[in-house]
């Protein structure tokens, strides 16, 4: 009757092995992610890499109060990081800091005269009728690529079904037009398509000379030099190239006709020739995401000034009697397409943007219109400029902090503990393998950057994550001192230390994380780093630390309490041996329950 019991006793022994196994795969497979993916350090911080912090402050206009709001200050966020983006810059750091600064970090390598400049001045937004449209990549092939753009009306009506068909395309023949490489739109000349483009009134009143020539052509200059350069520089764009579009915009005029780029609802790249802007983005009296209660569908509306209703009528009264792609108006942010909406009637004071959109997209789309209309201002509160060099100092000193906490750590760890220390050494370095490997990783994949305050937040994590070694081995010691061989004793030791441990790092992770979100800039660094670590203590606790020690405490040297193991009974002074009570003999004829 016993042997079932000893049976059902050893199947239920835990197997480290299989524990130990699974973090040296997941060591393995992020230490082969990181090599195969070619980022093998860290993404550093402008504090450690040097570069240019840039300090915005917002005023409010004369006459508009309480302008400043989060919504608005995300919204110039998003604008901001947009302008740097467009300089080439793929590791800026563009956040709001308490409720009425935004600070821009740029990585070195960046002209800091230009992204001042960019940075620092209010942006402009214009409606502008497409003149063509085109595929904006090279490489795509027109026929497979198919138009995703929204369409504008007044009536409250989608033009698109829930399937994505236009509907309009079935009813007349004013229907979306699919990307095209051709230049020249339906066969017409960018100059013949600029004598029919009703400009602003701001346009036709300006007493820019070049501005007569390029909105009003006359049907004798049908090869205009100005309108046969534009369609050279709008064959030769290709959206995919940053420097291209960036260089595109340069110089560029509300009173011109330019060539722009944009990306449509499902993504792809397309290029247009544009012309002189029509409306003002300060025209805009309120914009903002809905969803359609019939159609089940999101979208945009847009409300105009008395004086932007006007001039919305008179340009999309012109629009609506085009054929495609004329009949689209473009929303150009800074020079950038945000939108290229279909015109299918005239339309005045409210008008709706309908397509492809999602929640985000619609939210987006409308604070950037409202964003034309912004009564803010910002104003340059400070620069500063690191260099490389001094990022490299502190880098440095932040290194030498560290490797004196770590080596007072080992230190205690082999005096105190002895031979005990070799699990915890060995845990550290798993540690450090997970974290390293991990941050290498973030960099590249959610733009995570190495700061001064997040070394110092991995720094913090090696006393935290000693402090759980030091906790599970204190509950051993505690049973070795009760009188317990080594092997019980670790196993009696674990469910109390793991509470304590499992406690201690929610404490910590708890106050990482408000932390994090009450902040903003380095100190975020700080938070994430101590989160991170924190959870990966968890996980080394659990795959490594007690896996292991569960072996070692089959071995003679900690088995039997060798002076040097740590586990020495006589050291910790040990009560003697606990022994089992003598079983009382059971009745002849009775079955013992326990052997039932």
């Amino acid at each position: 009757m016993a042997a079932p019991n000893k049976a059902r006793r050893q199947s239920g022994q835990p197997k480290p092995g299989r524990a130990l196994a699974l973090i040296v795969i997941i060591m393995v497979a992020l230490t082969g992610g990181m090599f195969l993916s070619g980022h093998t350090t860290p993404r550093l911080g402008i504090d450690l890499a040097g570069g240019t912090s840039i300090t915005l402050e917002a005023k409010n206009e004369p006459g508009a109060k309480n302008a400043i709001n989060p919504t608005n200050m995300n919204t110039a966020v998003n604008i901001i990081e947009r302008r740097v983006n467009g300089l080439g810059v793929s590791e800026a750091e563009v956040q709001t800091q308490g409720d009425r600064n935004i600070i821009v970090n740029i990585p070195k390598g960046t002209n800091e005269e230009q992204a001042r400049e960019q940075v620092g001045t209010t942006a402009q937004l214009y409606f502008r009728p497409v003149l063509n449209l085109a595929a904006g990549d090279p490489k795509a092939d027109p026929a497979t690529s198919p138009s995703a753009t929204p369409s504008a009306s007044g009536s409250g009506k989608d033009d698109k079904d829930k399937d994505g068909k236009d509907k309009a395309k079935e009813n007349d023949e004013k229907a979306t037009p699919s990307s095209s490489s051709s230049s020249t739109p339906q066969g017409r000349a960018v100059s013949d398509a600029l004598k029919d483009t009703t400009p602003s009134p701001s346009a036709s009143t300006s007493d820019d000379p070049k501005a007569s020539p390029s909105a009003s052509p006359s049907a004798s200059e049908s090869k205009d030099p100005a309108a046969s350069a534009l369609e050279a520089k709008f064959a030769a764009l290709d959206c995919t190239d940053q420097k291209q579009r960036t260089k595109v915009a340069e110089g560029t005029k509300p009173t011109d006709s330019i060539v722009a780029c944009g990306k449509n609802n499902i993504g792809q790249w397309e290029k247009y020739i544009l012309g002189p802007a029509a409306v003002d983005g300060k025209d805009v009296d309120e914009a903002k995401a809905e969803i359609d209660q019939q159609q089940g569908i999101w979208k945009v509306t847009m409300d105009f000034t008395d004086g932007g209703s006007k001039k919305f009528a008179k340009i999309t009264g012109e629009l609506s009697k085009q054929q495609p792609p004329l009949n689209q108006f473009a929303i150009v942010l800074d020079n950038d397409v945000v939108s290229a909406p279909t015109v299918n009637q005239t339309l005045s004071a409210n008008a709706e943007i309908t397509g492809s959109f999602t929640q985000d997209s619609a939210t987006e789309l409308a604070n950037m219109l409202s964003y034309g209309s912004l009564p803010l201002t910002f104003h340059e509160q400070s620069v500063d400029t690191v260099t490389a060099a001094l990022g490299g100092e502190q880098l440095e000193a932040g290194l030498i902090a560290g490797a004196i906490g770590l080596a007072l750590v080992v230190i205690y760890l082999v005096v105190y503990y002895r031979g005990l220390s070799i699990i915890a050494l060995l845990s550290l370095a798993a540690s450090a393998i997970l974290t390293y490997t991990i941050m290498a990783l973030l960099g590249p994949a959610i733009g995570f950057a190495l700061n001064l305050p997040a070394v110092c937040g991995a720094i913090v994590a090696i006393g935290i994550t000693a402090d759980s070694f030091i906790v599970f081995f204190e509950r051993i010691r505690d049973e070795v001192r009760e009188g317990r061989t080594i092997q019980p004793a670790v196993e009696r030791a674990w469910p109390r230390a793991r509470r304590t441990i499992l406690v201690s790092d929610f404490v910590s992770f708890l106050a990482a994380a408000v932390l994090f979100i009450v902040t903003v800039g380095k100190v975020q660094g700080f938070a994430f780093t101590l989160g991170l670590t924190t959870l990966l203590d968890v996980v080394v606790v659990f795959l490594f630390t007690k896996p292991l020690m569960t072996i070692l405490a089959r071995k003679k040297f900690f088995r039997s309490g060798h002076p040097w193991s740590g586990l020495d009974p006589k050291r910790l002074g040990a009560k003697p041996p606990l022994r089992r009570s003598r079983r009382t003999a059971a009745p002849a004829g009775t079955v013992d329950p326990k052997e039932a």
